[in-house]
């Protein structure tokens, strides 16, 4: 499973975990329960907005809604078996576990489209008929789903084609069952390239869909009697 390094974090919140002998030992479950209850959402919300202007908006989202302390590390135990649920699913997906929440990758070898459309093609939907059952078992979450493209063409049509693609695949997940509710969806056209547009290989990589899978109220509040709060 891969895994964000999150360098502003650390940097933020170091004076923690360099001074707390019980923080450095701790697992990274234990540590981020620690610094939630230290430092309160509201640095996280700074962190995730700053995150989310700067670099990648899906990171960010994920790390600006985090609720921290005991809450924040039950629901990471839950993320965690999410995730690796994901990536058994489909062991092409790039799973990528953050605070709180999950922010799953899917490139044109998981998800593509039709040239130029927001057609999913049936390789697309048979991937994407991998995680319903994944989906279905963690109902107590929101899914935000990204669309991108590469630089290539008018960035006003990138844009519209970025975010007709992330409706098509909220449309098709919503039409096998799952609640449309649970969706949101945002077209980044050509914003936060995760490789150089000025090759093949990097344009190519660049025209995904992500996904940003953080608890709900629901589960927010049910985690809450189970810890005690």
């Amino acid at each position: 499973m891969k895994k964000y390094i999150i360098f502003s974090l650390v940097t933020v919140f170091s004076f923690f975990t360099t001074s707390c002998d019980s923080v450095k030992n701790a697992n990274n479950t234990q540590k981020g329960a620690g610094i939630g209850v230290a430092a309160g959402a509201i640095i996280g919300g700074v962190l995730g907005n700053n995150l989310g202007k700067g670099g990648n908006t899906a990171l960010g989202a994920v790390i600006g809604g985090a609720v921290g302390g005991a809450v924040g590390g039950s629901i990471g135990n839950k993320m965690d078996k999410q995730a690796r649920e994901i990536e058994q699913a489909l062991p092409g997906a790039e799973v990528n576990r953050v605070e709180e929440g999950i922010v799953l990758v899917l490139g044109e070898n998981s998800v593509n489209f039709e040239t130029n459309k927001s057609i999913l093609t049936s390789a697309a939907k048979a991937n994407l008929d991998k995680l319903i059952p994944v989906f279905e078992s963690y109902a107590d979450t929101d899914i935000v789903i990204y669309g991108y493209t590469d630089s290539t063409g008018p960035v006003d049509f990138n844009q519209k084609l970025s975010r007709d693609r992330a409706a098509s695949v909220r449309n098709y997940l919503a039409s096998k069952g799952l609640s449309n509710a649970r969706f949101q969806t945002k077209g980044m056209g050509p914003d936060d390239p995760i490789a150089s547009n000025e090759t093949v290989e990097g344009r190519s990589k660049n025209r995904r869909v992500e996904f940003t899978i953080t608890a709900n109220e629901k589960m927010i509040q049910d985690t809450k009697k189970e810890v005690g709060n």
